[in-house]
């Protein structure tokens, strides 16, 4: 009865020790001696202990950072450069299967995309386009990743340093612009307050209402101080004669 106890404890561990659970957002790829046999997909799943061994993958999208790289651009301007991959499993099989580490396979192949991609363009392009340059770099990861069962998302470029000399030139170049663009503002004003001034001035040379309008308003403005004489040396009616 002892030995009886004893074995059927033995039996419970083992069935015990042999169960696993896959949560949904997981894949199970299954090997028994070695050898694969099947995915296991979400749920209770039980394996043979000691004989069968499974290997979990994740198949929500995954982010990995591309480390900061050194390029020189085709205009020959040094810069540090980093990013961010977004990828997904599509066949957890062939991850873990067809490469030896899916993730530090996808950082490396993106880390080099990144320099081929960023070394054939000027820094504007890089400046001005990171949303073309990091579809770009996604098409070429892309296309080596996918016989590893991985798809790609998107890849984003995060930061770009450029030299403290460069940085000072651009900083120039945008003050200058700004110098600029503030006095085509200025002479366009200008431009059109002398328009209005000869238009307004047009209209008050054909009437003489206008004139004297314009008359009594300029004393008025003077009148306000209340400390000044005005005289006048001619009649006010030479003023509207026409001539």
């Amino acid at each position: 009865m002892g030995q009886f106890a004893v074995l059927l404890g033995v039996l419970v561990v083992f069935l015990l020790s042999g169960i696993r659970i896959v949560y949904e957002y997981k894949r199970a790829v299954k090997f028994r001696f070695g050898k694969y046999i099947t995915l296991l997909k979400p749920g209770f799943r039980w394996i043979i202990p000691l004989v069968d061994r499974i290997q979990i993958v994740d198949i929500r999208v995954i982010t990995i950072n591309i480390n900061k790289q050194e390029v020189m651009t085709k205009d020959n301007v040094p810069c540090h450069i980093n990013g961010v991959v977004f990828f997904k499993i599509e066949n957890a099989t062939k991850a873990i299967l067809e490469v030896e580490d899916y993730e530090f396979a996808i950082s490396q192949m993106s880390q080099a995309s990144l320099r081929d991609v960023c070394g054939k363009v000027e820094l504007d392009t890089i400046l001005s386009k990171r949303e073309e340059i990091g579809q770009n770099i996604k098409n070429i990861v892309e296309k080596e990743t996918a016989i590893w069962g991985v798809s790609i998302q998107d890849v984003k470029i995060k930061d770009i340093e450029l030299p403290e000399n460069m940085k000072r030139s651009m900083a120039n170049q945008a003050e200058a612009e700004r110098t600029r663009r503030a006095r085509i503002i200025l002479a366009e004003a200008e431009q059109q307050a002398a328009g209005k001034l000869l238009e307004a001035g047009k209209i008050i040379d054909q009437s003489p209402s206008a004139i004297k309008l314009r008359l009594y308003q300029t004393l008025s403005n003077i009148a306000s101080e209340k400390n000044s004489t005005i005289l006048f040396p001619f009649p006010e009616e030479v003023l509207y004669r026409k001539k």
